[in-house]
């Protein structure tokens, strides 16, 4: 090979090293709109510990977030007319009446698995557990002991609709019952006052949750065909707006890479409910006491100019490295 030959092709090869070199960070950059993270969260502890560890490090990596709570037909809708980007709660399989036509419509789009090994069914305290009430098909012959009452949620709430599919098939004997819709935290003030008597209730549980620490409970079996086998066992996926991972890459790849554990969510959910801690406040402080989880979450993730994620989230969060 000639020298002006060879020094032509080392010069390209230098010449695209540097291209490559200033190209590289474009690579993560995204569109203007990409910059505010706008999340849709339900008024549920779990999800608002999910939400907060999510904004902190989002924020850490430069962009803006904004979190409104909302029902969950209206995180779905919101996120159908672009109200919304990121909903992090879609619990499966009870939420598939909800969530699977804005998927099959592409309207919305089920990201990766972000928690494995929850449940979600209906549950008493084990002092009604013990008088013999183990199974929904118990519930009907003690009516007048529950006052003929399933106490839910929030309306509108999947778990809500299940309890209401239940009476409305006159399942179990439960056609006369009533749903009283609440709200987690009404619900919750409901078992806390009728424990100290013994009063009877039955309620929708849900693990993870600081309830099962709280209150010696116990959930209820045969409502596979409502709530699904293993007690209600569940998924909880991310949801995005249709198309978002893809226009907002960088926000795509954390929101694929996020992964939960119980442990983690029964820990920051007590916080901020039994100890009334501010859910950014609880959420930082387990990112600094654990975090190893940002290695895995900021895979492959940078901040919002480019640069590499993990050191920036670290500094920003005031992690030693």
């Amino acid at each position: 090979m000639n020298t002006t030959l060879l020094n032509r092709r080392m010069a390209f090869g230098v010449g695209a090293a540097a291209l490559g070199f200033a190209v590289a960070p474009l690579q993560a950059a995204e569109p203007e709109s990409c910059e505010k993270v706008r999340f849709a969260e339900v008024g549920w502890t779990d999800i608002t510990a999910t939400t907060a560890l999510t904004t902190e490090v989002l924020e850490a990596l430069g962009y803006e977030t904004r979190i409104d709570t909302v029902s969950v037909p209206i995180a779905y809708s919101g996120m159908k007319n672009d109200d919304f980007d990121v909903f992090l709660g879609n619990w499966m399989p009870s939420m598939a009446s909800i969530s699977d036509p804005y998927v099959e419509d592409g309207s919305v789009d089920r990201l990766g698995a972000n928690l494995e090994g929850a449940k979600y069914t209906l549950a008493v305290p084990r002092y009604v557990h013990d008088a013999g009430v183990t199974s929904v098909a118990d519930l009907a012959e003690h009516a007048e002991k529950f006052d003929g009452n399933i106490h839910g949620i929030e309306a509108g709430n999947d778990g809500n609709q299940l309890i209401q599919d239940m009476i409305d098939d006159d399942a179990f004997g439960l056609g006369d019952w009533s749903l009283v819709d609440s709200s987690e935290a009404g619900m919750l003030a409901e078992l806390s006052a009728r424990t100290p008597e013994q009063t009877w209730m039955v309620f929708l549980g849900w693990e993870p949750h600081p309830m099962n620490t709280n209150y010696d409970m116990a959930y209820l079996s045969g409502a596979d065909d409502y709530f699904g086998p293993n007690l209600g066992g569940a998924t909880v996926y991310t949801n995005t707006r249709g198309g978002y991972a893809e226009e907002c890459g960088n926000v795509g790849t954390l929101l694929e890479n996020l992964e939960f554990t119980l442990t983690m969510e029964n820990q920051l959910m007590g916080q901020i409910s039994d100890q009334g801690e501010d859910p950014r406040e609880a959420a930082r402080d387990y990112l600094q006491a654990n975090p190893a989880v940002l290695e895995t979450w900021l895979e492959g993730v940078t901040t919002r100019e480019g640069e590499p994620g993990l050191p920036a989230v670290k500094e920003a969060l005031d992690i030693e490295s």
